[in-house]
């Protein structure tokens, strides 16, 4: 298989991790997990493929195994077609469905114009704001953010909307792990700042997660998230449309997080942009809310600097949300 994997699975942090020829052993990504209970395959095994994974504690079968494309898709927080996508123009495109991609000219495609989904989607699902809360996120915080309960898949429902405030994707994410996934054939959320339509100048902080943006919220702040763990051209396209007159850029304290914080700070042309760090030891905007509370997110904004790019070893073993 063309796809490196190594290089791909190694922009992350890892908890427990081993390195071997053809493995990499470590606590599962998808479950708050402390053991060496998940592998990826590096090379190809008979008639296992490189990127092949197996989750030995999953909670249900869906996690239990699978292939690159839904790992990455986890790790990069979108969508499988989404990721899909990245790889083919990394690394080229599959000819046909299921196999292998295989290096060639790589062709740009035309954009789609998804329509945004219909405002009322939402109202089936339950004002339940039990997990969030659980997460230091009050009900009121959440209310505002239009978040809901999905009882049938024990999900958390949050809405994206675009910076008009037309709603555009709704991600579901599991209350017993880490897993997530998104309205299928909705607006990709590369396309999309979470918040976005919230932003009325001022000071403004960007981060990873809704759930950090959420976070940066409880502590009084105005917050949009990227989504995941690259920032793109539209995005950048949103961002600078926005109102902003401060902004604070306050990734995850990993190797994915320093990356993403690069790229911001790069494509926020003209802006006046503060680098913002959560205290030690903890990984994002949520760990620091749950672990010690609005203030360590205050001192965070307090300790931010004015600075354009950065280098900075992240600090930070864990992985996930």
């Amino acid at each position: 298989m063309i796809i490196d994997v190594e290089s791909e699975l190694r922009q992350y942090d890892w908890t427990r991790a081993t390195w071997t020829g053809d493995k990499l052993i470590a606590a599962s990504p998808f479950r708050y997990d402390n053991t060496p209970s998940f592998f990826v395959r590096l090379s190809d095994y008979g008639q296992y493929p490189a990127g092949t994974w197996a989750d030995s504690g999953a909670y249900d079968s869906e996690w239990a195994s699978g292939n690159i494309v839904k790992l990455l898709a986890f790790l990069r927080n979108e969508s499988y077609e989404e990721t899909e996508e990245y790889l083919q123009a990394t690394y080229g495109f599959a000819t046909e469905p299921g196999e292998d991609i295989r290096l060639k000219p790589i062709k740009l495609r035309t954009a789609q114009r998804r329509q945004p989904l219909v405002a009322n989607m939402l109202d089936g699902y339950a004002e339940d704001y039990a997990y969030l809360e659980s997460r230091g996120i009050s009900a009121e915080i959440q209310r505002q953010a239009g978040v809901k309960y999905d009882a049938k898949s024990r999900a958390a429902v949050i809405p994206w909307s675009d910076e008009v405030g037309r709603l555009r994707t709704v991600k579901f994410r599991s209350i017993r792990g880490k897993t997530f996934w998104y309205t299928r054939g909705a607006t990709p959320v590369r396309e999309l700042l979470y918040g976005a339509e919230l932003v009325n100048g001022g000071q403004v902080v960007v981060c990873e997660a809704e759930v950090d943006a959420l976070s940066w919220r409880q502590a009084g702040y105005t917050a949009i998230a990227v989504g995941g763990a690259s920032f793109g051209r539209v995005q950048a396209d949103v961002l600078r449309r926005l109102p902003i007159d401060e902004l604070i850029i306050a990734t995850d304290n990993d190797k994915a997080g320093e990356k993403l914080r690069r790229q911001i700070a790069a494509e926020a042309r003209g802006m006046r942009v503060k680098q913002a760090y959560v205290s030690d030891g903890v990984k994002d905007a949520n760990e620091a809310l749950v672990k010690y509370g609005v203030n360590a997110l205050r001192d965070a904004i307090a300790r931010s600097e004015e600075r354009r790019l950065l280098s900075v070893k992240p600090r930070s073993p864990s992985l996930g949300k």
